[in-house]
Order: C-alpha cells, then sequence, then structure tokens
C-alpha cells in the first residue's frame, strides 16, 4: 500500500524558522567564507523565490554569491524551465568564472539533477531538498491533486502551466530521460530527507547517484529552515568550491604544458 505522510506536519514552518535563528550556524559560526561562490536556488512546486528567502540571506552573509530562478511559483512545463534555468547558469559561470552549485527544494531539486546531466561544464554540484528524483509522484494525495488540477489548467489553456502532456512523458521526453540518466562524476550531489517529510515519501529522495544521502528530522518546507540542513550545505559548498579549485589548477598546469611545448 502506498506511504501517505501526514501531512499536518507541514504546519510547523514557523517553529522550525525560530529553532533555526537561534542556532549558530545561522548566524554563520564554523562557516567558511564562500569567497564569492555562485550558487542557484530553485524552489519547490507552488512555490516561488521567496520561499528560499532565509536561505539566501544566509548564504550572502557567508560569502556566498546568490541568484533566484526567477519563480513566483514553480508550475511551468519542465523542459521550458529547464532551459531558462540553463541560461541562467551559463551568464552566472561566465560572470564569475566558475562552475555554479544549485540548492533545489522538492521539484526545484528536480531540475537541478537534470541540469548537472546535461550541463557538467556549469554545475560543480547539487544539493536537493526533499526531491522525489526516483520517482516524481510519490507525494500526498492532497499534493497529488494540486499537481492534476494544474495539469488540467495548462491542458486546457492556461499560460504559464505545465499540461497533462508533462506529466505522461509526452511533451517532455528529453527531461524525464535526464532525470533518470547517469550522474556525471565530476558533479557533487547530495539528497537530503526527511521520514517526517509530510509530502514527500522520503524513500523517493533516496537516488543512487548521490555521493551523501542525509536524513534530517523536519517537515518538508521545513528542510529550508533547518540547523542540521544548513550545515550539510556549508559543508558540501565547501567540497564543490575545492573541486572547482583543483580543475582550474588542471586546467593552469595543462595551459603550460601547451605553451612549453610549442
Amino acid at each position: 500500500m502506498l506511504y501517505q505522510p501526514p501531512i499536518w506536519r507541514e504546519s510547523r514552518l514557523a517553529l522550525e524558522a525560530a529553532a533555526l535563528v537561534r542556532d549558530p550556524i545561522y548566524r554563520g559560526k564554523d562557516v567558511e567564507d564562500g569567497e564569492g561562490q555562485p550558487v542557484l536556488l530553485i524552489p519547490g512546486f507552488l512555490a516561488g523565490d521567496g520561499s528560499l528567502g532565509m536561505m539566501t540571506r544566509w548564504l550572502r552573509r557567508t560569502g556566498h554569491y546568490t541568484r533566484k530562478a526567477g519563480m513566483r511559483a514553480n508550475i511551468d512545463c519542465s523542459e521550458s524551465v529547464t532551459k531558462k534555468l540553463e541560461a541562467r547558469l551559463e551568464h552566472m559561470a561566465e560572470q564569475h568564472g566558475q562552475r555554479v552549485a544549485i540548492i533545489g527544494q522538492s521539484r526545484g531539486g528536480s531540475f537541478g539533477r537534470v541540469l548537472a546531466v546535461r550541463r557538467p561544464d556549469l554545475v560543480s554540484g547539487i544539493v536537493n531538498l526533499g526531491s522525489p528524483t526516483t520517482r516524481q509522484l510519490h507525494i500526498h494525495p492532497l499534493v497529488l491533486a494540486q499537481v492534476v488540477a494544474v495539469g488540467v489548467a495548462g491542458t486546457l489553456g492556461a499560460p504559464g502551466l505545465f499540461s497533462i502532456s508533462c506529466l505522461l512523458n509526452r511533451c517532455c521526453s528529453d527531461f524525464w530521460d535526464d532525470l533518470q540518466a547517469p550522474f556525471p562524476d565530476e558533479v557533487g550531489f547530495v539528497s537530503i530527507y526527511s521520514k517526517s517529510d509530510g509530502v514527500v515519501k522520503w524513500e523517493a529522495c533516496l537516488d543512487e547517484a548521490a555521493d551523501r544521502t542525509v536524513e534530517v528530522r523536519a517537515s518538508h518546507v521545513g528542510m529550508a529552515a533547518h540547523p542540521g540542513v544548513y550545515r550539510e550545505i556549508a559543508d558540501a559548498l565547501d567540497r564543490y568550491r575545492a573541486l572547482d579549485a583543483g580543475r582550474s589548477a588542471k586546467r593552469r598546469r595543462a595551459a603550460i604544458r601547451l605553451v612549453r611545448a610549442a
């Protein structure tokens, strides 16, 4: 029988946010300076950029350069959204001269995974928060009903909404294929999940491609305001920054060898 997470757990966001503000991690304790590391944040289904506002402010205070996904609500066609986000990645990578880290919550993490598969040259690593990358629709029935409602509205012609064709792997076949494609070795991948998640079936977050799979005790929306999640993000961004520094050093050494051989 399909597991149905208790959705009432999602009413605790205010308490979770209050606990985060009291925690030293939110004040930047033991967090390495980001040195301008670019980070793209992608919200979840029905959510907009503001849902990751606390995280955005924390990242900026700790020396990271952040950019929003440009979403009022994450309800557009998957392939269309991916192409728009790829353009943002290209601009960020060119502007900063390094690959971009992606933090995605729920559906946002699925976009992060696809972008990493398509453009490992632009993505240093991804951190997914409650993202059902293995089975997209393993979610609470009430949320599934909202997904279907958006799909019906999009099918009937409402602008800016995905359609039933998107859900049935017709118009977005490339997106769905890339979501399940092998993950590039040169890109980091952390998947964070919670057995207290009231929206997503937590097993759907256990992506075998992840370098690190981490359990926290939080609500689904509360993962964006959980001290343990912030510690994992800080550690992951450190690793991704070091990974890119190593790549840059290798490129410099290769360039020197080419010049000397000329």
